[in-house]
């Protein structure tokens, strides 16, 4: 298009300057017209105009590629001259033109580098004259015009050459500098556009770089001034504006700062709590799970509790962020105090505990309780906790104490290899502690044993033999999980730990030897059947059901027990002596085998 604009303004100017005089009519306009005719132009005026011309032309253009084009199409304006190559210079390098001839193209190229930026005359087959011509400015060297004649021309068509190549060159500096002044100009602007950017960098890092010292210096006060959970999270409110709460591990709330606090909040759910705590732990910083922005507090690696702050309308920032993950920070330590002071509580309350059940001395015992703040002077229920799915380790014994807590009962607890120990200061309630433990644990496959009470410290290992007798009862039960009282067992008080079990084997022998000697032999399950068939109060439904065999089949297998055992079931005494005797062996031998 450039190329184009200079061609058409070099012919306008030439119809300007240089053309003949327009016919009217198909007649030249006379002289009578006119007015006296000049002198007939010569061909040297016709030269000069036309290098006038192409002089504008070259000017006008601001594209140094095109300016050389436009020399190299018009070099016959300045004699019997033809453009053989020209160059321009790019980065230090000289780069041939398009309009190149490509017939000695190498020879050319070889012989314009060999010049190194000087003048001299050039080779050309059937070219008797030939030239490389520098087009120099201030700013040094632009290019190269390679000039060749079919003649040596004459002095002034040498002068017109010389004034063509210095035109070029003139507008090539131009084009130079327009060019530099376009680049210097972009250049500005992006150095403009880049300081903006970096002062709005700038100025954003302060920003963020003050609001880091302002939480940092408040969750420092907040630290320093003891204030605990509830001052972290009216710390952590304040800066963001959004509810913020924590909550233990088992997702049970502990402090909430803010307004919308559910009433009541909620019970959690320990399945759906551990995979959300799973599901956070794997993640980098905070995570949101639905209408919660959340992060764990686990100081070396152990959840202690979690850290939300409630965000409905997800408007949560990166200053958001910051702030919960110094909260977070703050927390840490607080609940990693609490953590260690409850652990030494545990001991404390251990070592205590395990030696009142082993006995020991009521003045040492008496001084030791009134440290951990237990009063022994009271009358005490021993409790026996064991739940199958849950290892009797420090945290399920620490979920015991929670729940005995939340249910309102003081006591004293250490745990067994398999189960955990409550010295409670009243008669636990019969549904509470095991509804509570439910919830905790996930699972109501659990059993409580309670003794009766205990008005002395020396009777504690007794009761505590009370305890586990209860809990035995009612895992060999029909319903396995639930609480069981000592002083509620009737007949069965006399079933479990401490007694002559040679005693019992020979009455069980007695009663039932016929039929567990007829089991082991044929494979079958009369003493079984028997035992149900108590268990269900003789009704024959119930007990076909829970066997999973037909009414028929239960009628004939108590047929069979007759006739085996030789005992009628239809007479008082014989039945309860069975029942005991079934009873023993199911609770006290253990079953078959």
């Amino acid at each position: 298009m450039a190329s184009s604009r200079a061609h058409n303004l070099y012919r306008r100017c030439s119809d300007r300057e240089g053309s003949l005089p327009r016919r009217s009519g198909g007649r030249y306009l006379t002289a009578a017209r006119r007015g006296p005719r000049p002198p007939a132009p010569t061909p040297a005026d016709h030269a000069l105009r036309e290098l006038m011309v192409l002089s504008r032309a070259l000017l006008d253009t601001p594209d140094e590629g095109e300016i050389l084009r436009l020399a190299m199409d018009h070099i016959a304006a300045a004699g019997p001259y033809s453009a053989e190559a020209g160059y321009l210079k790019v980065d230090g390098d000289l780069v041939p033109s398009p309009r190149n001839r490509q017939t000695h193209a190498s020879a050319v190229n070889r012989r314009v580098r060999e010049l190194a930026g000087q003048d001299g005359p050039v080779t050309v087959p059937g070219r008797p004259w030939g030239r490389a011509l520098g087009l120099r400015g201030l700013e040094g060297l632009h290019g190269y015009l390679v000039v060749t004649s079919r003649s040596r021309p004459t002095e002034a068509e040498r002068s017109l050459l010389a004034t063509l190549v210095r035109h070029t060159a003139a507008a090539l500096s131009v084009a130079f500098a327009y060019r530099c002044q376009r680049e210097d100009a972009l250049e500005l602007h992006r150095l403009r556009d880049e300081r903006t950017a970096l002062q709005r960098q700038l100025i954003s890092v302060v920003a963020e770089l003050r609001y880091q010292r302002a939480v940092h210096a408040l969750m420092a006060d907040v630290t320093a001034s003891s204030g605990g959970e509830e001052a972290i999270t009216r710390a952590l409110h304040k800066l963001t504006g959004f509810p913020a709460l924590v909550e233990d591990r088992f997702g049970r709330l502990r402090s909430w700062t803010g307004p919308s606090r559910p009433a009541p909040y909620p019970e959690p759910d320990p399945v759906r709590q551990d995979e959300m705590l799973h599901a956070v732990a794997r993640q980098a910083g905070p995570v949101r799970i639905k209408d919660r922005l959340i992060t764990l507090v686990r100081p070396h690696g152990e959840i202690l509790g979690v850290l939300a702050l409630v965000d409905a309308r997800d408007e949560a920032d990166e200053h958001t962020v910051l702030a919960l993950e110094h909260a977070a920070a703050a927390l840490a330590p607080e609940l990693a105090h609490l953590r260690n002071l409850a652990e030494v509580e545990l001991r404390l309350h251990r070592g205590l505990v395990d030696d009142l059940l082993a006995g020991t001395d009521e003045g040492s015992a008496y001084a030791r309780s009134e440290a951990v703040g237990h009063d022994l002077h009271r009358s005490h229920y021993i409790v026996v906790v064991q739940w199958p799915n849950r290892t009797a380790d420090d945290s399920f014994a620490q979920t015991v104490g929670r729940a005995a807590s939340a249910v309102g009962m003081r006591s004293l607890l250490t745990r067994r290899s398999d189960h955990v120990v409550l010295i409670a200061d009243d008669r636990p309630h019969a549904r509470a502690l095991y509804e509570a433990l439910a919830r905790e644990t996930g699972t109501r496959s659990g059993t409580i044993g309670v003794s009766a009470p205990c008005d002395s410290l020396d009777d504690i290992p007794h009761h505590y033999q009370e305890a586990q007798r209860a809990l035995e009862v009612r895992r060999h039960s029909r319903e396995h999980y639930g609480t069981t009282f000592f002083d509620e067992l009737g007949l069965y008080r006399i079933l479990g730990p401490g007694n002559d079990y040679r005693e019992l084997e020979t009455f069980v022998q007695e009663w039932l030897g016929q039929l567990i000697d007829y089991d082991s032999r044929h494979h079958t399950a009369m003493v079984e059947t028997l035992s149900r068939y108590f268990d269900c109060g003789g009704n024959y439904d119930e007990t076909a059901d829970s066997l999973a065999i037909h009414r028929s089949t239960l009628r004939y297998r108590l047929q069979r027990i007759r006739d085996i055992s030789g005992n009628d079931l239809a007479t008082v005494e014989d039945r309860l002596n069975l029942q005991v005797a079934t009873r023993v062996w199911k609770i006290v031998l253990g079953g078959p085998g």
